[in-house]
């Protein structure tokens, strides 16, 4: 299944998209549902209420606001840096180069503020006079449906709910003045997601292409295989000792071509315009704006 958020005459609501992602129709829910988003879809399965039924009429998907699936999370995001060989690679040469060595080793995990999610096809806006070093990270974002703490990797694709797409937009000379990396992740609007979450008996995370375009050129393409640490592995570490609720979210890393890897590194400025597609998953694209 398909499941979107989305403002249709002036009210927010949660419907079922058509496979051909054309259509939605709104789902029976009380408002306050409504208000969380995915989320009280996740938080029905959790509590093992029934799917809602949904209204009969058919919404063309053009004639709604698209937002981010799951508004607000409950939670910071767990994210995870360096997690495609090549990406760890392209970084090797940068200020990261002596930033935990080697990226073999263990994930690296940070987290970015709830707050600073956004639509799938929001503008994001530049912290001008705050950071010139805005770089976008394509990736592929799980969303937990099952309670679980200290999850084993044969156990953890049952704890998933579902996948949708996220862009880790990342402020970098904020990330290194740091050194931790939460203030150059969580500047408002720094988390598009969407368009919708795909629920995981629909779509095989463990094989996600992602693909990035800025301004039409193709900066990112690799699959969910190339990955240092795969998806069982990221969330039996997340879940070491830390109880994972269902709605909680991992974006699970970027493949290579970000623009602090490129050489010179090329970074967003006012206009510029980034696509990113997960085959099977979706689309968003956000422009940036000063």
């Amino acid at each position: 299944m398909k499941l979107a958020t989305y403002i249709y005459q002036d009210h927010q609501r949660v419907g079922l998209v058509s496979d051909d992602g054309l259509h939605v129709q709104t789902l029976s829910m009380s408002d306050a549902e409504h208000a969380t988003g995915v989320l009280a879809l996740v938080d029905r399965q959790a509590n093992g209420v029934g799917f809602p039924a949904h209204q009969s009429e058919s919404i063309a998907i053009d004639k709604v606001k698209l937002l981010a699936p799951i508004p607000l999370p409950r939670r910071n995001i767990f994210c995870v840096g360096r997690n495609y060989h090549a990406h760890a690679k392209e970084l090797s040469t940068t200020v990261f180069k002596d930033n935990n060595a080697d990226p073999n080793a263990w994930p690296i995990v940070f987290s970015k503020v709830p707050e600073c999610v956004t639509g799938p096809f929001d503008d994001v806006h530049l912290p001008t006079g705050i950071s010139d070093q805005i770089d976008y990270e394509a990736e592929l974002l799980v969303v937990i449906g099952k309670q679980g703490k200290n999850i084993s990797q044969a156990q953890a694709m049952s704890h998933v709910y579902g996948y949708t797409v996220v862009n880790d937009v990342t402020a970098r000379d904020v990330q290194m003045r740091h050194q931790q990396w939460d203030l150059g992740k969580s500047f408002d609007t720094f988390c598009p997601m969407g368009p919708w979450v795909v629920t995981a008996d629909a779509f095989d995370g463990l094989q996600a292409q992602v693909k990035c375009w800025v301004n039409g050129e193709l900066r990112q393409d690799g699959n969910a295989t190339h990955m240092i640490f795969d998806i069982p592995t990221l969330i039996e570490t997340c879940s070491r000792g830390i109880t994972l609720y269902p709605g909680d979210l991992i974006a699970t890393g970027t493949p290579a071509g970000v623009g602090m890897g490129l050489k010179p590194p090329q970074y967003l400025k006012h206009g510029d315009k980034v696509r990113i597609d997960i085959a099977q998953l979706g689309v968003i694209e956000n422009t940036f704006v000063a």
